[in-house]
C-alpha cells in the first residue's frame, strides 16, 4: 500500500467507525491524529491508519509511532 492522505469519509469506511468514535479515540490517544492540510481541511496518513487496523485485527493495542526528530541520523 502506498502512503497517501485519507479524508474522514475513507477513514470511516476503512475502520468501520463513525465520526464521533474516531474523534473520541483520538482524544484518548487510541487512534492516529489527523493532520492539517490547509483551509480547515484535515487528513490522515494511510500508513498510520493501516497500522491501527492491523493492531485491532491482531488483538493488540495500537501505539502511535514516535515522531521523527531532525537530529536523528
Amino acid at each position: 500500500m502506498s502512503r497517501r492522505i485519507m479524508r474522514l469519509k475513507e477513514v470511516m469506511h476503512v475502520c468501520g467507525l463513525g465520526r464521533s468514535s474516531i474523534y473520541n479515540y483520538i482524544a484518548a490517544g487510541k487512534f492516529p491524529k489527523s493532520r492539517p492540510l490547509g483551509g480547515g481541511i484535515v487528513g490522515w496518513d494511510s500508513i498510520e491508519v493501516g497500522r491501527w487496523v492491523d493492531a485491532i485485527l491482531d488483538g493488540r493495542d495500537w501505539k502511535p509511532l514516535e515522531p521523527k526528530s531532525d537530529q536523528q541520523k
